[in-house]
């Protein structure tokens, strides 16, 4: 009479069943792999690792990096001067005589029109032996004296200029002008909003395209200057009743690049 099998026994026997199934399988696989049962269980790891990864990937992960410009003008107001004295003579005490002399009547006229001496500076002095033709022994010896002045006073800088020419004589050198701005801070405020908006309206630009929206600022890192604006200068030549050097201020720009990244929505 064939035994009968409780519910519990029954389980029990299937139970080892599936088991000796795996460890067929198990066997298999490691001997498909070359005898290492480490290669059949490590790869089914490794891609659930990647598809977690993928799934928890955040919504918000996505940056969008933009870079906004912001450009203002104003009037400048202020001239910097660059001039100097060139002289020359058959000694070095006598031609650095001669340019000091010029010097100090080139100062004396810019501080009786007005110029302070803080904004008068002493910029450089050069002493060189002059030759001729093949010569070994110098003929003479020319010194050059520069100096920076500030003019503060656009509606008087070309008076200045001119009356310090006349007072230099033939020794003077204008080396250059430029117009500055003595105060930016009002005018970056201004190139720094709109180079900030720009960037935003760029980055809303790309989230739109993308399918998203801008999201919060993540970082913001600025770049930002602007150039002298150079202005011309009217021959220096001497005269009884010298005129005004005109001068034209126009307009300077000032412009602020910055670069934000912000969180696609």
């Amino acid at each position: 009479m064939p035994a009968r099998l409780t519910s519990t026994q029954r389980a029990l026997l299937a139970g080892v069943a599936a088991a000796g199934v795996l460890i067929s399988a198990f066997a298999a696989g490691a001997a498909q792999g070359g005898g290492d049962p480490a290669a059949a269980v490590t790869a089914p790891a490794h891609t659930l690792a990647i598809q977690t990864a993928d799934r928890a990937a955040p919504a918000g992960g996505t940056r969008i990096t933009v870079t906004g410009t912001g450009a203002v003008s104003g009037t400048p107001d202020q001239l910097m001067l660059s001039m100097g004295v060139q002289t020359s003579d058959a000694s070095v005490s006598a031609a650095l005589q001669r340019a000091n002399q010029a010097v100090r009547a080139v100062t004396g006229a810019l501080a009786r029109t007005g110029v302070r001496r803080s904004d008068i500076q002493t910029s450089g002095l050069s002493i060189q032996p002059n030759y001729a033709g093949n010569s070994a022994l110098p003929t003479g010896y020319g010194v050059s004296e520069s100096i920076d002045v500030t003019l503060r006073r656009l509606a008087t800088a070309g008076t200045q200029i001119s009356d310090a020419v006349r007072a230099g004589g033939n020794a003077t050198v204008v080396d250059g002008v430029s117009l500055n701005l003595s105060d930016t801070s009002s005018l970056l405020a201004a190139a720094r909003a709109r180079a900030v908006a720009d960037a935003r309206t760029r980055a809303a630009q790309y989230a739109k395209a993308l399918g998203g929206s801008v999201g919060p600022v993540v970082s913001v890192s600025e770049q930002g200057g602007m150039g002298p604006l150079p202005v011309p200068v009217a021959g220096a030549a001497q005269s009884s009743t010298p005129s005004p050097v005109p001068v034209s201020p126009g307009r300077q720009r000032v412009t602020v690049s910055v670069t934000a990244v912000f969180a696609l929505a």
